[in-house]
């Protein structure tokens, strides 16, 4: 009988600690809603007595209910010397309105007496009474047993009774939490295994990544017997972040032969950490196990060439139950193959040995031996290869443009854009204030489109580097700018190459926008 698991994402809040993330109230009810309409078992939404954010949050989850999964708030067990019926925290979380609950508790002995400053009885107390409060108050309860792995391997017997007190309070299902991280695989699956012989509850599981082994101790914990595995999209979180749920999922059912409830179907995995990245305002990374623009990419000719004849040959998976897609880069190693790949990405097909095919691999040869490199520039790309075929809609002309920079006496710096556009036969002047040129150019350029184009609002950069192409030549060379950009499904990346800096990122940014509106239009989204 195939077993089910219950998919517990923490992104919320786990996730949100992360360096670098800050979630206003609508961004964390646009990501509640996202993994809603994903089927995740369980979204925790935050602690709705630490700030009034999160209160705000359930408080709209109270009158805009999720659809299929279920919503939780979060908190800790009662204060040090205190009733559990006038604990603040504790009336907060019953008064968030949500049916699941979590709380987590101490059970490592050092933080009893070093962090709460209490006796390793009175910690006991505080989590039965907790527990038993919120039974009492006809919730359903998560208990976290935080930092579990260190404080069973630091003193077995107190780190067990923690959860013993949990279980006697009424706990519908206790979490294994492995909060710094540092627990290896082979310790985390025999310690589950202990801690069956006295606990018969439900047990989950909660990994960081600190030492690398978020995913594997996850995987391992399911194995031993955990039927809920938490963790975060893209794996974001303090520190290393938390187990990322994105592989997690992909795993366990493409590998493992789990199911997960409420998840039917992974062909949405990709948009989905897309998605989350985008709202977190964070790059996706390419590398991304599954999701990645690389997890499926391939240079190498004899790679290519066994691909194209049997995909199982260098894939462990078909990329499309993830929602990816394979990708064969242009190089000098991959030839005519990777236009007519690129090309069926763009929902037609080419003739390897066709005309067509040949004139635009001998425009990609040229570029190439100008400094273009479209391996790393899939968007620009494809943009060549419309052209060339007819299929290409100019949304824009430019008539010309101008960058000023000023440094005035006091040392400031101002860098303003003039853009000359045509759109609609109608000519657009618009004026930018930016960073530096680059900047300046992009922000006019979005100016001048947003009114007739409004899609490009949903975009934004997310890399920019430049590669000087002969650096004998000095500031005189030729230089390779690529932009990398993203929107919520996916990422690609566009090439200018000039010995003006301007007018190659220019070329870039161009491609970057055009990109995106050639991508929109395909949705009939503009007219």
């Amino acid at each position: 009988m195939v077993k089910e698991i219950y998919v517990y994402d923490t992104t919320l809040r786990d996730g949100s600690q992360s360096e670098g993330v800050s979630y206003s109230l609508e961004d964390k009810v646009r990501i509640a809603k996202k993994l809603d309409s994903f089927g995740i078992s369980f979204i925790e939404g935050g602690w709705p007595y630490s700030n009034p954010k999160d209160k705000e949050f359930f408080d709209y989850f109270k009158k805009n209910p999720l659809k299929k999964s279920q919503l939780v708030s979060f908190g800790s067990t009662r204060y040090v010397h205190s009733k559990a019926e006038k604990d603040k925290n504790l009336i907060s979380l019953v008064n968030s309105g949500t049916s699941y609950i979590t709380i987590f508790g101490k059970t490592w002995d050092l933080h009893v007496r070093d962090v709460l400053k209490t006796s390793l009885d009175e910690n006991l107390k505080m989590v039965f009474d907790s527990v038993s409060f919120l039974k009492k108050k006809k919730r359903k309860v998560f208990y976290d047993a935080e930092h579990f792995f260190d404080g069973f391997k630091a003193n077995k017997e107190y780190a067990l009774k923690t959860l013993k007190a949990a279980a006697e309070g009424g706990a519908d299902s206790i979490v294994l939490c492995d909060t710094n991280g540092g627990s290896l695989s082979w310790e985390i699956s025999s310690i589950i295994e202990q801690v069956k012989e006295v606990i018969t509850l439900p047990l989950g599981i909660h990994t960081h990544n600190d030492c690398g082994f978020a995913l594997a101790n996850s995987l391992v914990a399911v194995s031993s017997g955990c039927n809920q595995v938490q963790g975060t999209i893209n794996g974001y979180g303090e520190r290393c972040g938390n187990a990322d749920l994105i592989p997690i999922m992909a795993i366990l059912q493409a590998k493992m032969g789990y199911k997960m409830f409420g998840v039917k179907k992974l062909d949405k995995l990709a948009e989905l950490s897309h998605y989350i990245s985008e709202i977190s305002n964070m790059k996706h990374q390419d590398n991304l196990p599954f999701v990645g623009r690389s997890a499926f990419a391939h240079k190498a000719g004899v790679h290519i060439n066994a691909v194209l004849k049997n995909p199982l040959a260098y894939e462990h998976m078909n990329p499309e139950l993830v929602g990816n897609k394979r990708r064969i880069l242009t190089s000098e190693v991959s030839g005519k193959t990777a236009i007519v790949m690129a090309a069926k990405d763009l929902d037609f097909e080419l003739d390897k040995k066709s005309s067509q095919v040949k004139k635009i691999h001998k425009m990609i040869q040229l570029l190439e031996k100008e400094g273009y490199q479209f391996e790393a520039a899939d968007g620009s790309l494809k943009l060549i290869i419309q052209r060339n075929v007819k299929r290409h809609k100019k949304f824009f002309s430019l008539l010309g443009f101008r960058v000023i920079v000023e440094k005035t006496e006091t040392g400031k710096i101002v860098t303003e854009a003039t853009l000359k556009l045509k759109i609609d036969n109608k000519v657009k002047y618009t004026v930018a204030e930016g960073d530096g040129p680059v900047n300046a150019l992009d922000a006019a350029l979005r100016r001048s489109l947003s009114e007739n184009y409004p899609c490009i609002s949903q975009m934004h950069l997310t890399d920019f580097k430049v590669r000087v192409l002969d650096e004998r030549k000095g500031t005189a060379t030729k230089v390779r700018v690529l932009i990398e950009s993203q929107d919520a499904e996916e990422t690609w990346s566009t090439i200018g190459v000039s010995e003006n800096i301007i007018e190659a990122s220019w070329q870039a940014l161009v491609d970057s926008l055009e990109y995106k509106l050639l991508k929109e239009s395909k949705r009939n989204t503009i007219k």
